[in-house]
């Protein structure tokens, strides 16, 4: 069942169990076995890693992610991410919240300024990669991502993680030299916005 959750929604409070996390992926309805084996890799290592909610865990962490659509279901927002130099979807670690949803909405809230965001569960991509970045040994980071709404009178306003922000319709994400990973969030996130827009199939 398809959730829209909102900054005071019950649903989005915070959860410090991992198992919480864990159940949130089991139930992830994958589209296809690339989604199925990341899936199971990423069950896996939480499976090792029982402090996988927290940085600390240097082997690697979970991460929340968050495909900001705009209300016409037209467009996503992409920030260009001051360390690693790359437009990307907001997000970030989840620094011992279980609920991944919840971090999904902060992260997106943080880094884009909009108000009013909605999150919509339950999370339409999931993603392993590795981070890497100055300063720091290479990690995998777990990425869970979740489609957030944006209201109708959205307005952005970066904060100090970024160097800009833009509004992108599909077709333009390869010419921001954006991952594949993006590509097929984007693509899935969009039909799924669409579909709770108009009723049209995802």
């Amino acid at each position: 069942m398809t959730q829209l959750l909102g900054a005071d929604d019950p649903g989005l409070a915070p959860r410090a169990d991992l198992a919480d996390a864990v159940a949130e992926l089991t139930a992830y309805a994958a589209p296809d076995e690339e989604q199925r084996q990341t899936r199971d890799r990423m069950m896996a290592f939480l499976g090792a890693h029982p402090d996988g909610l927290w940085r600390s865990c240097t082997d690697g962490h979970l991460t929340g992610s968050a495909l900001v659509v705009d209300a016409e279901a037209e467009r996503v927002l992409v920030l260009f991410h001051a360390k690693v130099r790359r437009w990307l979807q907001p997000g970030g670690h989840v620094d011992g919240d279980a609920n991944l949803a919840a971090v999904a909405r902060r992260e997106a809230t943080e880094e884009t300024g909009i108000a009013g965001l909605r999150v919509v569960r339950p999370l339409i991509d999931l993603d392993i990669h590795v981070f890497h970045s100055a300063g720091e040994a290479d990690h995998l980071h777990l990425d869970a991502r979740f489609l957030v709404l944006a209201p109708a009178d959205a307005v952005v306003r970066g904060n100090h993680e970024s160097e800009g922000l833009r509004w992108v319709a599909l077709d333009e994400l390869p010419g921001l030299d954006a991952d594949p990973g993006t590509v097929r969030m984007a693509t899935r996130g969009l039909a799924l916005a669409r579909h709770l827009r108009t009723g049209e199939p995802a």
